[in-house]
């Protein structure tokens, strides 16, 4: 599609963020190797916030006063139908600066395939989103994360994934947003995939949220996750620190915290890392806890 590659898109999306779009702190040269802070994805506490035990309008508060956590990363599952609901976002926003939590994202979940093959739905699911950009600018975030699902060959995927996802950061600039990819199954957990899939769309506020542990592709078919972090991380306005079990040293089982880290910094990355804890083994609080205690032993390993 001619529209993909269009100059005349790309200067007027250039000039919206020269009009004064504010993106996320993210991929620049780090004065420090362990320059980030950590944030909590939402998520985190779906088994919570699904039970009816916390509030979604609680959240930003539970980050602060049980983890001393002051940045968080929403899931619109938990508002699905507040998204237009001015009021409710001032609320929200309202309750994160009172406890003095920044709202950085939101993760965008159930509205449609960007690149699905058939040109009305694939339409259909970028105006989907157009009401969670619009959200995320009312309650202060810099990005919503979104899905690259298709259907297709390879090649057929990465471009009809880069045409929606194009089409949809274009709306995004216009209202100085982010619109952030992550690795979660099918061939966006292929790092060289996606990243393929950036360099198509070329637009200075699509990147990716690389997730330490979504690679699997499909069945048994997984990619090697350091790899792809690696491949992800030059496009990264955000990073998901996955995390499922602990060894009696308190490092998880599946990822290597230390090397993922140094990939990650090693890119210059000076911006959030978000706790994503999905274990079962411990209850999610103690989960968090234990994510964030090795997130902050690396960060003082690699200082």
């Amino acid at each position: 599609m001619s529209g993909l590659y269009s100059r005349r898109a790309m200067l007027g999306t250039s000039a919206a963020f020269a009009a004064g779009s504010l993106l996320a702190p993210s991929v620049h040269a780090a004065t420090s190797r362990a320059s980030f802070e950590i944030s909590l994805a939402e998520w985190s506490l779906h088994k919570t916030l699904f039970g009816g035990k916390l509030d979604n309008l609680d959240f930003a508060a539970t980050a602060k006063k049980e983890f001393g956590i002051a940045g968080v990363e929403y899931v619109n599952q938990f508002f699905k139908d507040k998204a237009k609901d001015a009021a409710y976002l001032a609320e929200m926003k309202k309750r994160a600066a009172d406890v003095g939590v920044k709202s950085l994202l939101i993760m965008i979940d159930g509205e449609g395939n960007l690149g699905d093959p058939n040109p009305d739905k694939r339409k259909q699911a970028v105006e989907n989103h157009y009401k969670w950009v619009e959200a995320a600018v009312a309650l202060g975030c810099h990005s919503i994360r979104v899905n690259a699902r298709s259907d297709g060959s390879y090649e057929d995927q990465q471009k009809l994934a880069a045409e929606g996802l194009r089409s949809l950061s274009e709306f995004a600039a216009k209202h100085g947003q982010n619109v952030i990819v992550e690795n979660h199954g099918g061939l966006s957990s292929n790092g060289a995939w996606l990243a393929g899939v950036m360099k198509m769309v070329n637009l200075p506020n699509c990147g990716t949220l690389p997730d330490f542990g979504n690679f699997r592709i499909g069945g048994d078919e997984w990619y090697d996750r350091y790899k792809g972090v690696d491949e992800l991380m030059p496009f990264a306005k955000a990073v998901s620190a996955k995390t499922h079990d602990f060894d009696d040293n308190g490092n998880e089982t599946k990822t290597d915290y230390l090397k993922m880290m140094k990939i990650v910094l090693g890119h210059g990355y000076s911006g959030f890392v978000g706790i994503e804890y999905e274990g079962s083994k411990l209850d999610e609080f103690a989960g968090i806890r234990a994510t964030k205690a090795l997130l902050e032993r690396v960060r003082d390993q690699l200082a």
